[in-house]
């Protein structure tokens, strides 16, 4: 049931957690394939109507703010892809939030009029490697010219670009300072992930590089003094540092050896409509059935951050994960 007249108190989590920020994903299609995000064999879609049409993706989205959400941010997949997004982005511009997009750039050339619309002024993009081939190989497509290209037009349309860079040890951990060198003449902000565990994405221990790693080899190429730690924002996922005298800066999101749950304010919903309450929860709740039932969508969703764990989905113990034991779906039907 949707009441867009409620005035309720904002959804706070048993830990005293204000959850202000909603992550929409659109679609579980993507035209990339990174291995990372999309298992090698690929996923099985479901029937159309399993997923949120645009009309339940703004009502359901409706009734988070009417709870207190300020920033929703529609992901994939990629969201660029999905039949009448331009109407989502526009329809969700209306509402009293901050509105941005995580997008691989393939095809955003063709929304920048759209995305000035709504006032869409944040927009994360994945780019793996700054090599031609490597980029190309990481994605099993061959995109990088265009999306390269496409990110200096964002950036020459004043949109603010955050560059996301998942390392993976022996793949593109040897690019970490070419990004770096990017922000040098070029106001924008590198994004390091650490490599994470989802099904079918042959995740392991020994791909991974840590915060610590990332910081020894930036002092070891520009110095300690050559970098300068940046404030983070009170909710913060990316630890931020900039060179001196950079234009751009670069942070580390390190979710497995460096989590930031403490500051957790996140919500998603999948594009077949489940809340999930932490990227690693192997709970998840069905909101779009409850839609369809006309049920009370406040209390289903208050119920679902209510039982949500301090840190990384509760009964998960990262330092004994192996590849058979990730219970999660894979990254591309959760959304980035």
């Amino acid at each position: 049931m949707i009441d867009e007249k409620s005035n309720n108190q904002p959804i706070i989590d048993k830990y005293g957690r204000k959850h202000n920020y909603l992550r929409i994903s659109l679609t579980e299609r993507c035209n990339l394939r990174c291995s990372y995000c999309m298992p090698e064999n690929g996923v099985i879609l479901k029937e159309k109507s399993k997923y949120m049409t645009s009309e339940e993706v703004i009502d359901i989205a409706k009734v988070f703010v009417n709870l207190g959400v300020t920033k929703i941010r529609l992901t994939g997949g990629e969201p660029l892809i999905k039949k009448n997004v331009d109407k989502i982005i526009i329809e969700l511009s209306k509402l009293p939030i901050e509105l941005s997009i995580t997008t691989n750039a393939v095809n955003i050339n063709q929304f920048i009029p759209i995305l000035k619309k709504a006032k869409v002024k944040s927009i994360n993009v994945s780019l793996d490697s700054l090599k031609e081939e490597r980029f190309n190989k990481i994605s099993k497509r061959n995109y990088f010219q265009r999306v390269v290209s496409n990110i200096k037009l964002l950036i020459k349309n004043n949109f603010n670009i955050k560059v996301n860079v998942v390392l993976i040890k022996g793949i593109n951990d040897d690019e970490i300072c070419d990004f770096i060198n990017w922000t040098i003449q070029t106001k924008i902000n590198i994004r390091f992930i650490e490599f994470m565990p989802f099904d079918g994405n042959n995740w392991g221990w020994n791909k991974k590089i840590s915060y610590n790693e990332i910081l020894r080899k930036v002092e070891k190429n520009y110095g300690s003094e050559g970098y300068i730690k940046i404030n983070d924002n009170t909710n913060y996922t990316s630890r931020n540092f900039k060179l001196k005298g950079s234009k751009g800066s670069f942070g580390i999101i390190s979710t497995i050896t460096n989590p930031f749950c403490d500051s957790c304010n996140r919500i998603r919903l999948t594009a077949d409509g489940k809340i999930k309450n932490c990227l690693f929860s192997q709970n998840e709740t069905n909101l779009l059935s409850a839609l369809r039932q006309k049920r009370d969508l406040e209390e289903i969703i208050r119920k679902s951050i209510d039982s949500k764990h301090y840190e990384r989905g509760g009964n998960i113990s990262f330092e004994k994960l192996t590849e058979k034991t990730i219970k999660n779906r894979p990254m591309i039907t959760i959304g980035g």
